[in-house]
């Protein structure tokens, strides 16, 4: 028994998990909510063609009966009471018959007056009348008792006609029906003699209009019923259609996670699933090229580690096999080898730090134009190529930076002009205001940069002369660290070609609240 038990519940799972799909989902909501639209029209129009049929039908009784009022009162007028019709069922029933359209029944011969004792109105027993057909007998349940005295029911031809004295006294119709009549009032020179009663259609319905308002019944329920399938029939191609396309995006997701970046939606449309395989192809493509990035710089620092491990190695060996001496000049070879990679190792930390957000920063007020001044007056006393320098660095422009990272980008914008400026080389240096911005540009002489190779000149290892960069002792790396603490700071940095046909930085540094706001 726990057996079938344990192995009853995978498989009812399995299945509910069939149900738990977004095709399922959309086809229940969606035929969900047409069925109930089609079902609320049914009714609705349903209720409203009764209502209307109805009204309409009871309007026109009341019309019907305007000329029996008529007739009713001039014989009241005529009379003074209402005993011709008590008295008189024919009349009743030719005035009725009238009023229904059904036609005029011929009248019968006055039956002679009776010298036996007077009898109630219209009480007259049947074998007296010998002209005159009975009214038909009353149903079973109504028959009177043996030694009941008969009374007759009374005076009728419609079920849903009465007349009825001023005190609202049944004179003539079926009984129990009163409380249920629409009252008109008869009147005979200006006074109140009787009423005219009619129960409305709503309480009682012919058979001819049973019958019509089943064959309404029976195409409006066949409409629904074509409504209702049309609706499910659209529903589930419209699940269908959905659920295609997001298993086309699952599969892409799928084939992402495991990897697979060159994979691409198709984007048709240009709807709200078309905008997601547009993104999820933008996402690819980034991945895409993330990953081919990773690959390069990957390769390129393996590339960069090689070569000065490689020149140790073949200095060491050197001296290993006494083919150098360990002399000072062997000896300072191997310190700028080993100088290097020590460099290169602390610009790929500098960089993974930027990149963890966990590279360090001690902010404080700093007057960027003094800033720049000491450090090229610093840099003008280092060994190394000489420049003219001319600079236009304006006074009180503070801001908010870490001294030491500001330094790093100016060393590094520095020794990237020494590396690459032909002599005689010219540096112009400028740090002016704008708005709460504050702007250096710094620009060298010739040789210059292709425009192309201007935007990735912040990449990491990219060199547009590979060969002379390495060999002026460059890793690559300088500009994309100036990059990342510049960023870090919160401004910007954007190269272009200078005026005096080298490069040209421009540098954008957010100012000093209190500055800005001064």
């Amino acid at each position: 028994m726990q057996t079938d038990l344990a192995t009853s519940s995978p498989r009812r799972r399995a299945w509910l998990s069939r149900l738990d799909t977004l095709r399922v989902k959309l086809f229940l909501a969606i035929a969900g909510a047409n069925v109930v639209l089609v079902m609320s029209a049914y009714l609705i129009y349903s209720w409203s063609f009764d209502k209307g049929l109805v009204e309409y039908l009871n309007k026109a009784d009341e019309n019907r009966l305007q000329p029996m009022i008529a007739r009713l009162a001039e014989g009241y007028r005529q009379h003074g009471s209402w005993s011709w019709i008590t008295e008189d069922r024919q009349r009743w029933q030719d005035l009725s018959r009238e009023v229904l359209g059904t036609g005029r029944m011929p009248r019968r011969p006055a039956e002679p007056q009776a010298t036996a004792p007077a009898l109630p109105p219209a009480q007259t027993p049947a074998d007296a009348q010998p002209h005159v057909h009975p009214p038909p007998p009353p149903p079973p349940s109504t028959q009177p008792l043996p030694g009941t005295p008969s009374v007759p029911p009374p005076l009728t031809i419609d079920p849903r006609l009465l007349l009825l004295d001023p005190q609202r006294g049944l004179l003539a119709g079926p009984e129990g029906r009163t409380e249920q009549a629409v009252l008109k009032p008869i009147q005979v020179d200006g006074q109140l003699v009787g009423y005219l009663g009619y129960v409305p259609r709503l309480q009682v319905v012919a058979s001819l209009e049973r019958v019509f308002l089943a064959q309404q019944t029976r195409t409006f329920a066949a409409i629904a019923l074509g409504m209702l399938a049309a609706v499910l029939l659209n529903a589930a191609l419209i699940a269908r259609w959905l659920s295609r396309r997001l298993h086309v995006l699952s599969e892409g997701t799928a084939a992402v996670a495991k990897g697979d970046y060159s994979v691409r939606l198709p984007a048709r449309g240009h709807d709200e699933l078309a905008q997601l395989a547009d993104a999820f192809n933008h996402m690819a493509t980034s991945l895409q090229a993330a990953q081919h990035a990773r690959q390069q710089w990957i390769a390129d620092i393996a590339h960069e580690l090689r070569t000065p491990l490689a020149t140790l190695r073949a200095e060491i060996e050197a001296l290993q096999d006494g083919i150098r001496q360990p002399d000072a000049a062997n000896l300072d070879s191997l310190a700028q080898e080993v100088g290097r990679l020590t460099r290169l190792v602390e610009d790929l930390r500098l960089l993974s730090l930027s990149d963890l957000g966990a590279l360090d920063y001690r902010f404080a007020p700093l007057d960027l134009g003094r800033f720049v001044g000491h450090h090229l007056s610093d840099a003008a006393g280092l060994p190394g190529r000489r420049l003219q320098v001319r600079t236009d660095l304006a006074e009180g422009v503070e801001i908010r930076a870490d001294g030491d990272r500001l330094d790093q980008v100016l060393n590094n914008l520095m020794q990237n002009t020494q590396r690459y400026s032909a002599d005689p080389a010219t540096l112009s240096v400028q740090v002016r205001r704008h708005d709460t911005e504050a702007q250096l540009t710094w620009e060298d002489t010739s040789p210059g940069v292709p425009p192309d190779a201007l935007p990735r000149l912040t990449e990491r290892l990219y060199r547009v002369d590979a060969s002379r960069a390495s060999a002026s002792g460059g890793s690559g790396l300088g500009l994309a660290i100036a990059h990342a603490i510049i960023v870090g700071h919160g401004g910007r940095m954007q190269a272009s070609a200078s005026a005096l046909g080298g490069l040209r930085w421009d540098i954008w540094l957010p100012l000093n609240t209190e500055t800005a706001h001064g």
